[in-house]
C-alpha cells in the first residue's frame, strides 16, 4: 500500500443513498503522532455529486511493511455545512490506539484491529483469503488479499475488503446489502 504524495485513488459505487464517489488523495504533508511520522491522506466522499464527507487520515508503514492507521479527522457535510465530527480519533488521545489496515504478511484467519477509540472507532478485520484475482473498473488485479471487516459499534454491518499489492484497497462490499465501491482510476499529480 504505497502512499506516494500526489497519488489519488478514485472509487465509485451505487448505494441506496446514491452514486458514491470517493477520492483518496495522498498529500505531501506529514503529521507526527506518538512519535511516528505519518502520511496524510485527504479523503472525500460525494453522493450524487454533493460532498458528504471530508476527512484527513494518517497512515505509516513500519520496517516490516505493515500499514498502520493512526487516526482520522472526519467532517460529515450536509448542504455544504459541517454537521458532525463523529468518527474522528487520533492515536494517543483519550485512550485511542493505532491499528493495522494492512498486514505485510498475515496468516489466514488472523484477527487484527484496524482502529481503536472506544465508542468512536472499533473496526476489526480478519484475513479470509489470499491469492485472489479480482476485476474492478480499474482492471483485473491478481494476488489480492480479502478481509472480513466488522465493528462492535455496528454489529449488523459485515464487509469484505480487497487489497492489491502495490495499490492497497481496491474494493469494499457490504455483505448484507450487496452494495460495493470499487477502484476506478489511479491518478498522479
Amino acid at each position: 500500500m504505497p502512499l506516494p504524495p500526489g497519488t489519488t485513488l478514485v472509487y465509485e459505487g451505487q448505494t441506496a443513498e446514491g452514486l458514491s464517489h470517493v477520492e483518496f488523495h495522498v498529500l505531501p504533508d506529514r503529521q507526527v503522532i506518538l512519535g511516528v511520522t505519518c502520511t496524510t491522506v485527504h479523503d472525500t466522499k460525494t453522493l450524487d455529486g454533493r460532498l458528504s464527507e471530508d476527512t484527513l487520515d494518517w497512515f505509516a508503514q513500519d520496517v516490516d511493511g505493515n500499514v498502520w492507521y493512526f487516526g482520522e479527522n472526519t467532517h460529515t457535510v450536509e448542504d455544504g455545512l459541517i454537521v458532525s465530527l463523529e468518527g474522528s480519533w487520533t492515536a494517543g488521545q483519550d485512550g485511542a490506539k493505532a491499528g493495522i489496515v494492512m498486514h505485510a504478511d498475515a496468516d489466514l484467519g488472523q484477527l487484527y484491529r484496524e482502529e481503536f477509540a472506544l465508542g468512536t472507532a472499533e473496526d476489526v478485520a480478519r484475513l479470509v483469503a489470499v491469492h485472489q484475482t479480482i476485476t474492478v473498473q480499474y482492471g483485473t488485479l491478481t494476488e489480492c488479499w480479502k478481509s472480513e471487516d466488522f465493528s462492535a459499534l455496528e454489529p449488523t454491518v459485515l464487509e469484505n475488503k480487497f487489497f492489491a499489492p502495490g495499490i492497497g484497497s481496491v474494493m469494499e462490499i457490504d455483505l448484507d446489502t450487496g452494495e460495493f465501491i470499487e477502484l476506478t482510476e489511479i491518478r498522479h499529480d
